[in-house]
């Protein structure tokens, strides 16, 4: 019987090693996916990963389940009530990112035709299998990740530093950063 290898990072966590196992590097094209993950990434900016994972729920409920349509119209009364919500981050700079960024991300679509035609434009709709052997040689950027940053940034988008992209980037699949010996790569 094969012993199943997981990346370390995920390791000893049942919900780390179900997001690694199921989610985490499998590319995604939907922009209703790839929204929900810049959303979470956003917030997740200067925390753990995990943090972030343990709240997803709450972040949907709280966030019309990600639906960025109706995030692009959230009015002050929306933003006070997301400030109460315990469930969430309560960070007032990344709620009112969370607004602007679907708003940009509308206009993106507007612009592209989908937000995913314009993201993965970056790599011509392929992943980039980065093949490391351990996790001391997963980068937190790239010059990849520094680019598709500085163009958000032009477009409007706030949270969106190149290490938030690259989390990005690796979360929706864009790279493939499962170490070698992993199972699930």
């Amino acid at each position: 019987m094969n012993k199943i290898v997981r990346c370390g990072w995920c390791k000893g966590d049942p919900l780390y090693e179900r997001y690694h196992d199921e989610e985490w590097g499998k590319p995604v094209y939907d922009d209703e996916t790839l929204f929900e993950f810049l959303l979470l990434e956003t917030f997740q900016a200067g925390l753990s990963w995990i943090t972030i994972l343990r709240k997803r729920e709450s972040f949907a409920e709280a966030f019309d389940n990600f639906d960025y349509k109706k995030i692009a119209a959230y009015n002050d009364d929306k933003i006070e009530e997301l400030l109460q919500n315990t469930g969430i981050v309560r960070n007032r700079l990344k709620i009112l990112a969370a607004v602007s960024n679907a708003q940009a991300f509308i206009k993106v679509q507007e612009e592209t035709g989908s937000f995913s035609k314009y993201f993965w434009g970056f790599t011509n709709g392929k992943p980039v299998d980065n093949k490391p052997e351990s996790l001391s040689q997963v980068p937190a950027t790239t010059p990849l990740s520094d680019a598709i940053s500085k163009d958000m940034k032009k477009r409007g988008f706030k949270f969106v530093g190149s290490t938030v992209i690259y989390a990005h980037m690796q979360a929706t699949g864009m790279v493939n950063d499962h170490i070698l010996e992993c199972s699930f790569r």
